[in-house]
Formats: structure tokens, C-alpha cells, sequence
């Protein structure tokens, strides 16, 4: 996270292993931008929500995590919650809206991006390691991608050593996960957002 941070990162969103290491901890509680998914129901450590200034706007970023094929983390409703959230930012007089919703199920995606299309500014998904190709502007001027990809080594089995993952999945062999090697690539969503409106005027998806 420091790393990030120096690199220039304003604010990093999280995910379901935002709480298995415990060195992490008093971070996610004394930096604001650090978020994991503000629904964890037993989380005790950080939040999902926080509003960086940037002078002439502000931005509020919002972190939520599914629940379809991740009941392990016992997530509460994020569509409840997002609407908690999108109330806040409001109240805190934020121009711009983003909602990383880290989520297993594209439907699960898919449909909390419409449910909520018209109040925020931005959806991204995240979680699956697999970009889509499916960035849109939503009729109400939400800017959408179900799954924003991965930034890791290309020749892998998302980010780590393909024999891993094989042997894993054909011989039951559970060894520990180590990143792959080689040309790595970077997969990211581009949201031109108007900060008087709110809106996404441009969207523009990096592969």
C-alpha cells in the first residue's frame, strides 16, 4: 500500500483478503484512503468510504463487496448499503461518486451499476481478474465496466504460477500461490467525468 501510495496512487480500494493479513490492520484504520469493503459485517478494522479534496472538487469513492458466491465473508446488502453511502457523499458535498464493487457474479454486477446509474458518476467491478468488454456510459450518465482486469504477469493464472493453479485444479495439490514471472500488463478503465455534473462524458477502457 505504501508503495502504491509513492507511486501516486490517491486512494486504493480493496477487496475479500483486505482483512486476512493482520499486519495491515492500524493501517486500514489510520489512513483514509485505504478502504476494504465497507459492508464486512465483522470487520473491525477500516472502512469502506472516504472523500479526497482535490481543490476545485471532491471526490467520494465508495468500496462494497458481493455476496453471490462469497458468503465466507459475510457481507452485508450492498445494494442497502450503497444507498447509505451514496446519502453520505451527498451530505459531504461530493462532486464525484465512484463505487468499486468487488463481486463474483457479473449479474450481481450488472445489476447494482443500474441500480444505481444516475446518482453516481462512476462503476467499476473488480475481483475476477478478467477485464470486460463491456465499458459504457448508463442512460443516466453513469460510467460502467463490470470488471475493471488485472495488473499482474500476463503468462498466468490471474497473477500466479499457471503450474500452481494446474496442479491445484487436476491433483488436489494445494501449494502455496506464488506470482508468476515475465511481461506483466496493466488493465484499467479511463471515466472522463464532468465535476459540475457529476457525469461521465467519456469512457475509455486500457487492455
Amino acid at each position: 500500500a505504501d508503495f502504491l501510495f509513492a507511486c501516486g496512487a490517491d486512494i486504493i480500494t480493496g477487496g475479500n483478503h483486505s482483512l486476512r493479513r493482520k499486519e495491515v490492520f492500524p493501517l486500514l484504520d489510520s489512513n483514509e484512503f485505504l478502504l476494504r469493503p465497507d459492508n464486512l459485517a465483522d470487520a473491525e478494522y477500516g472502512k469502506g468510504y472516504c472523500l479526497a479534496d482535490f481543490g476545485s472538487f471532491s471526490v467520494a469513492v465508495i468500496n462494497l463487496s458481493g455476496k453471490i458466491y462469497l458468503e465466507k465473508l459475510n457481507a452485508e446488502n450492498p445494494f442497502l448499503r450503497a444507498d447509505e453511502l451514496i446519502e453520505r457523499a451527498k451530505n459531504d458535498g461530493a462532486n464525484i461518486i465512484a463505487v468499486d464493487f468487488h463481486a463474483e457474479a457479473t449479474s450481481e454486477k450488472r445489476a447494482l451499476g443500474i441500480y444505481l446509474d444516475g446518482r453516481i458518476s462512476a462503476f467499476f467491478g473488480t475481483h475476477t481478474h478478467v477485464q470486460t468488454a463491456d465499458e459504457q456510459i448508463l442512460p443516466h450518465g453513469t460510467g460502467y465496466i463490470t470488471d475493471l482486469g488485472m495488473t499482474g504477469p500476463k503468462n498466468s493464472v490471474l497473477g500466479v504460477k499457471s503450474e500452481i493453479i494446474i496442479n491445484r485444479l487436476k491433483s488436489n495439490d494445494f501449494s502455496k500461490f506464488e506470482a508468476a514471472d515475465g511481461e506483466c500488463i496493466l488493465n484499467a478503465c479511463i471515466f472522463d467525468i464532468d465535476k459540475n455534473t457529476g457525469k461521465t462524458v467519456g469512457i475509455e477502457r486500457l487492455y
